[in-house]
């Protein structure tokens, strides 16, 4: 690995630690490196706190000037919570500056970068630049389109059941593949069921099996069945959205437990799942985990809506039980939804399998 690999790759490492407290921001970290030696570092740690290069830059004193920065996203131009980063870096003099991607945000989009060649500062963009977009894929998408990046995640028996015939699913996967399903719940902004698991399962959806903080917990339910009593709803931290249909004497009951109660227009009579995107966009919650059920699941999947699915297969066999999927409107294997698997791994005894959607065909 060249010398800018390695750095930009400790840069990435930096901007990691943000995970799960920026957003709608982006993870960004950032080095300055003065004779080969790490002089200062940095890592954006929430909105409206400084940004990753002038942390890195206070830390780099005086021998920051001359100095190279490498940094996980371009430095922005332009004035918002914070001052522009790029003033910065030419006021403490770095000579060079390492960019592993162009940020999307309109607002920057090149012109940091350009601000800083046109001051006469080296700047080179693209080292790992795959890797950094992965990182912060969730603000791109988010950025690029206005909504959230979507995650559909589920555990399934290896003939593809995810629940016994009597609707028992505890437990398919074993400890260990749910200490990183509760990671992954760590690292959204918010979870989505629907009522049905609410119903049967009467889940916490927090994180307790690892470190983190909980995400926004959100229910499915265009009718408003979820009891006041239902888990998911304590300690707060927790919405409800429904259609204008539902009982008004069950949202007061509802907002009474501690819960939001989100009234979104109704598709087939049932929430709108753009609206619900829109409304979680609109509150900075830009990378969404879908756990289920079924129905959720299938709808996610068939209106276009999802970007990515985590698949944890466990080495059992029902027979009988209640499928992942229902009817995905395809009845041809050349419309089939292509997957582009990114990875596999293992977790005791079950594999996990992450994969992105790619578009038929």
């Amino acid at each position: 690995m060249d010398e800018d690999s390695k750095f930009m790759k400790l840069a990435l490492r930096l901007a990691r630690r943000g995970l799960g407290s920026t957003h709608p921001n982006p993870m960004v970290g950032a080095l300055v490196v003065r004779e080969g030696k790490v002089v200062g570092r940095g890592w954006h740690r929430r909105p409206g706190e400084p940004h990753a290069e002038v942390i890195a830059l206070r830390e780099a004193g005086d021998s920051a000037r001359g100095a190279t920065m490498y940094v996980s996203l371009e430095p922005c131009a332009h004035y918002g919570r914070t001052p522009p980063c790029v003033d910065r870096i030419l006021q403490a003099g770095v000579s060079r500056v390492i960019c592993a991607t162009v940020d999307p945000n309109p607002l920057v989009d090149g012109r940091g970068i350009g601000k800083l060649r046109d001051s006469g500062v080296e700047v080179e963009v693209g080292v790992l630049e795959d890797e950094a977009k992965e990182l912060n894929r969730a603000y791109f998408k988010y950025i690029t389109t206005g909504r959230p990046f979507v995650t559909l995640k589920w555990a399934q028996t290896l003939d593809g059941r995810i629940a016994a015939s009597s609707g028992d699913s505890k437990w398919i996967t074993g400890e260990r593949a749910r200490r990183h399903a509760h990671r992954l719940r760590a690292e959204a902004d918010a979870v989505v069921v629907g009522v049905g698991t609410v119903l049967v399962d009467d889940p916490q959806l927090t994180v307790r099996l690892t470190k983190g903080r909980d995400p926004l917990r959100v229910v499915l339910d265009s009718e408003l069945r979820t009891p006041p009593t239902a888990k998911v709803l304590s300690g707060g931290g927790a919405a409800v959205a429904t259609t204008e249909v539902a009982s008004s004497e069950r949202r007061k009951a509802l907002e009474e437990a501690g819960a939001e109660v989100w009234v979104l227009p109704e598709r087939d009579g049932r929430v709108d799942l753009e609206a619900l995107l829109a409304k979680l966009a609109a509150e900075g919650r830009i990378s969404v985990l879908v756990e289920g059920g079924r129905k959720v699941l299938t709808s996610f999947l068939r209106r276009g809506m999802c970007d990515r699915i985590v698949i944890f297969l466990a080495p059992k066999l029902l027979g009988d039980g209640i499928d992942v999927l229902g009817d995905l409107g395809i009845d041809r294997i050349s419309d089939a939804l292509n997957l582009r698997i990114l990875r596999t791994r293992r977790f005791g005894e079950d594999i996990c399998v992450e994969a992105d959607i790619c578009s038929p065909g």
